[in-house]
């Protein structure tokens, strides 16, 4: 019986160690390969005590010969796949900053990219001062605010202000989202704006490029109070917030947006469609049409260019850092890996960050090696195109 179960086990721990290295095919199984890709380090100890288990029970006969050998094969495999993360990280860590120099010039993090001591669980570190700030239609139904997270600085200067963008397929999620993300970014001395934004099918594209628009001028014209340099603001989105992101950037250029950052978005909406199936794990051509009205055709295509940074990049396009995991269930990695392609061909500086075992949302947990990664590649571009 015990054999039977520590086989089981093994196995679990093997197929959940896979998904590092499959694309996961359900939602359910999605949350599981974020688990493995991004806890995969702190999990590796449970099939390696399955394996000690396994050994100790013995192998009297050919059935518990077998048992026994399988479950030692299970174990293996899923101990290395557990850790396939941390080692790859490793590995693009090794040239991650001569990436970013090239793209972005030479900075000093003070920091590796990605190390094993990084991986431990933290302090949360000092206070951040956090307001509530209403910045359209304040009082109505359709008010929008922004949590605005104060730059802790000495040095007395007006800090940049990232303007963060949250994700959840357009018709979902908040400013909340990652808010230990915006504190970290506080306390590096990056004053964060984390917003709200107008959600479809109530309200489709372009209002929540008028919903960012609205929250710029509004923190440009309380720059002073707020402590902000209203020359040096940068987007960053998660996802469908990166679309927005990057869309916004492209297509409505400020002088005062030094950069755009895009985590696991979606660039070009007509690919999207192309290649969407009404049975994908979001269903992302019904998204789409609650977001921008319907398929392609003479009534939306206004809607589905504008909202393309893909189609709206230009040479003048602002400095871009996209970071994407290959393995992605909900975003086709694909649509980062074209946006770049198209960047370097109108030579827009910018980098892509790859990540082999990585699926939606790996910066969920900041020491994981998506994690990591994102912040260190983050750091050097905030550094660079607000200096």
């Amino acid at each position: 019986m015990w054999r039977i179960i520590l086989f089981l086990l093994a196995a679990a721990c093997a197929g959940g160690g896979a998904l590092t290295a499959w694309r996961a095919p359900t939602l359910a199984t999605w949350k599981l390969a974020l688990l493995a890709g991004e806890f995969g380090h702190f999990l590796w100890p449970v099939p390696a005590v399955v394996m000690v288990l396994a050994w100790r029970q013995g192998a009297a006969g050919l059935t518990p010969a077998l048992l026994r050998a399988s479950t030692l094969l299970l174990g293996v495999a899923a101990m290395g796949l557990l850790l396939k993360p941390a080692a790859q990280a490793r590995a693009l860590g090794r040239t991650l900053p001569d990436r970013l120099t090239r793209a972005f010039g030479p900075q000093e993090p003070g920091r590796a990219p990605f190390s094993v001591g990084g991986m431990l669980p933290k302090l949360s570190g000092g206070p951040v001062q956090v307001e509530k700030i209403s910045f359209a239609r304040a009082g109505t139904p359709d008010g929008l605010a922004l949590d605005f997270y104060h730059a802790v600085r000495t040095d007395g200067r007006a800090a940049p202000c990232v303007v963060v963008i949250h994700g959840g397929g357009w018709d979902s999620g908040d400013r909340t989202q990652l808010e230990g993300f915006n504190r970290r970014l506080a306390r590096r001395g990056y004053a964060v704006a984390a917003m709200d934004y107008r959600l479809a099918p109530k309200d489709r594209w372009p209002a929540q490029a008028d919903d960012v628009a609205a929250a710029l001028a509004h923190l440009k014209a309380a720059a002073g109070p707020l402590g902000l340099d209203p020359q040096k603001f940068v987007l960053l989105g998660r996802s469908a917030g990166g679309q927005i992101a990057t869309a916004f950037a492209y297509g409505r250029p400020d002088p005062a947006v030094r950069g755009v950052v895009a985590l696991y978005a979606p660039h070009d909406l007509h690919f999207a469609w192309q290649y969407g199936r009404e049975d994908d794990v979001l269903n992302s051509l019904q998204l789409l049409r609650n977001y921008l009205g319907g398929p392609p055709d003479e009534t939306t295509q206004a809607a589905y260019d504008s909202g393309s940074a893909w189609q709206l990049a230009d040479k003048s396009s602002p400095p871009t850092l996209l970071v994407h995991g290959e393995l992605d269930t909900l975003v086709w990695h694909r649509q980062s890996e074209r946006l770049h392609a198209r960047l370097d061909g109108l030579g827009v500086p910018n980098v892509f960050v790859s990540l082999p075992w990585a699926t939606h949302a790996f910066d969920w947990n900041p020491g994981g090696p998506g994690g990591q990664l994102t912040s260190f590649a983050l750091d050097w571009f905030l550094a660079s195109v607000t200096k």
